[in-house]
């Protein structure tokens, strides 16, 4: 059978790979063609295009950049027509896969969403277009059936959370090489730096994650750097001594290091699966901010606090991310009653994430689904 799969991101392309490998499990002759990345396409799928060349954060760079997206969106609907896959998956990246959804269930394709557009987060009212163009939904985290199904009477599918998968199938990590090839200081903890995977967003979180940096001297910093981001990208920001960078390599960083300042997404979830206790940054342009502010209704902004329905991790936002509250927050997650609160919390997040598998059961339910 044929798979078509969108994905517009680092962490879309990390779940597309999993899948595209559980679909061909599961149907040993399927035939992907698919929007991503590397990963992706080295699990198997044809690449069409890659998410380096879709990654517009912010109200004010998608409106920059419309040109491109419109582009981008005609691009998609011929190539579908040319493919005719049996079911168009798409995995997030909401602003372009709900529009391709529409066209597509109005041209008689089937339509599966796996890991939703957070629309229990923002612009709620995109579950009518959800409802209408959209065949079947697989949901990875505990609170979205219930917001589904109870809220808005449309039947999702659970399936886990795949960053269980992704980092239980990690290969055991060489320690000694690893250290030896970015350069780290053995005599040193690790304080994990993610500052996230575009431009915008790196510039703007790492210089103030590394304002703090030479008042924790016993510790080294390290740069988890992104993917979508050239090495030379980040040049700038390792000036001091103090400061490392480690590329393309952030579950390895994660998995040796002692705490972390997380940019607010994925990561943050990422991060306490690897049980490191970590505070949760973020801070946009003024205007995306004061936009986002009036449509994001959430108490929280990570992952880790809105599926445990309290502040497990601390957040700083916007004006309230500066040096001195760094300090303080991660002076009390280094060491003492803070940081042992966090790792017990860590562990009650993952029970409710549920067990491993979440690949292998949304691929079969994607095949039955076409075999219906």
């Amino acid at each position: 059978m044929k798979y078509y799969i969108i994905a517009g991101e680092a962490s879309g392309d990390l779940h597309g790979s999993n899948l595209i490998k559980a679909l061909k499990a599961e149907d040993t002759k399927a035939n992907i063609r698919c929007w991503g990345g590397d990963l992706m396409q080295n699990a198997g799928g044809t690449l069409v295009k890659h998410y380096k060349e879709m990654a517009f954060m912010g109200f004010l760079e998608v409106l920059f950049n419309l040109n491109a997206i419109f582009k981008n969106i005609h691009f998609c609907k011929t190539d579908i027509e040319n493919f005719q896959p049996d079911v168009i998956i798409f995995i997030d990246y909401s602003g372009f896969n709900l529009r391709i959804a529409q066209w597509a269930k109005e041209n008689h394709f089937r339509t599966n969403y796996y890991i939703s557009p957070q629309i229990w987060a923002s612009r709620e009212g995109r579950i009518h277009k959800i409802k209408r163009d959209i065949d079947a939904m697989y949901v990875i985290l505990p609170f979205e059936k219930e917001f589904y199904e109870d809220k808005h009477d449309f039947p999702v599918h659970f399936v886990g959370h795949p960053l269980i998968d992704a980092i239980s199938n990690r290969g055991a990590l060489d320690k000694e090489s690893f250290y030896e090839t970015f350069h780290l200081k053995k005599d040193k903890p690790i304080i994990a730096l993610l500052p996230g995977s575009r431009k915008q967003e790196v510039e703007k979180m790492l210089n103030v994650m590394l304002s703090v940096a030479n008042s924790f001297s016993e510790y080294q910093f390290v740069i988890a750097g992104a993917p979508s981001l050239d090495a030379d990208f980040y040049t700038p920001f390792l000036k001091n001594p103090n400061v490392g960078f480690v590329s393309n390599r952030t579950y390895d960083l994660l998995s040796v290091s002692h705490t972390a300042l997380v940019t607010s997404g994925t990561a943050t979830l990422e991060t306490a699966l690897f049980n490191v206790p970590q505070v949760v940054c973020y801070k946009a342009n003024w205007l995306s901010y004061q936009i986002a502010k009036r449509i994001i209704t959430l108490e929280y902004i990570s992952l880790v606090n809105l599926i445990m329905k309290s502040e497990v991790v601390k957040e700083l936002i916007q004006t309230n991310l500066n040096r001195t509250n760094l300090e303080t927050e991660l002076s009390k997650i280094i060491k003492g009653p803070d940081r042992e609160r966090i790792l017990e919390s860590y562990n009650a997040l993952r029970r409710k994430l549920g067990g491993e598998g979440a690949s292998k059961k949304a691929a079969a339910l994607i095949v039955s689904g076409i075999k219906k």
